[in-house]
């Protein structure tokens, strides 16, 4: 995870109201994202988690480019969870908060029974990841694992619910700063 590690000395933080915000190539596609290092990530995902399902689910926007490499790799189907409606017979709606917004998100081809994974780029506060877990166990879905590239150290919203996610690498963001814990 070379690359990985590399890559948070340059990341710029933010302040969007008072939050820290990591600006990163695997959370927001800036600075650019060389392939070297989607390429990595996706390997050490691969590695890391159980990938005997029948889905891979990753929620608009930034989990989109590490579940269609880790698609690629795997032959697994790729469900992305929208932020808009369709209108689609079966599709679910769900209400999700961050520590700096919320949103409605949409899934569809979901069904009971359904083993998944989910992937995404960063469990911050936890507020999408668990709305989206409440969402599928709601469904019937089997939730068999959850990997994020990078977790910010601290209480979550994904601590209140019966599903953990695994990381890459556990962060803390201080003073501008990036610390690899």
């Amino acid at each position: 995870m070379e690359r990985l590690l590399e890559s948070l000395d340059d990341a710029p933080i933010i302040d969007k109201d008072g939050y820290e915000y990591l600006v990163h190539p695997i959370s927001n596609g800036v600075p650019r994202l060389d392939p070297d290092l989607l390429r990595e990530v996706v390997v050490e995902v691969m590695r890391t988690i159980d990938l005997d399902v029948d889905k891979i689910v990753a929620p608009e926007a930034m989990g989109i480019h590490l579940a269609t490499a880790l698609s690629l790799q795997t032959d697994i189907p790729l469900v992305v969870i929208r932020k808009r409606p369709y209108g689609l017979e079966g599709e679910v709606s769900l209400h999700q908060q961050t520590g700096y917004s919320e949103s409605e998100m949409y899934i569809n081809d979901i069904e009971e029974g359904d083993r998944v994974v989910i992937v995404d780029d960063m469990l911050s506060t936890g507020g999408t990841l668990a709305a989206i877990c409440n969402a599928l166990d709601d469904i019937g879905a089997e939730i068999v694992d959850i990997a994020v590239v990078m977790r910010k150290v601290g209480p979550s919203e994904l601590d209140d619910t019966e599903f953990e996610a695994t990381s890459l690498i556990d962060i803390t963001v201080e003073d501008g700063d990036v610390l690899v814990h």
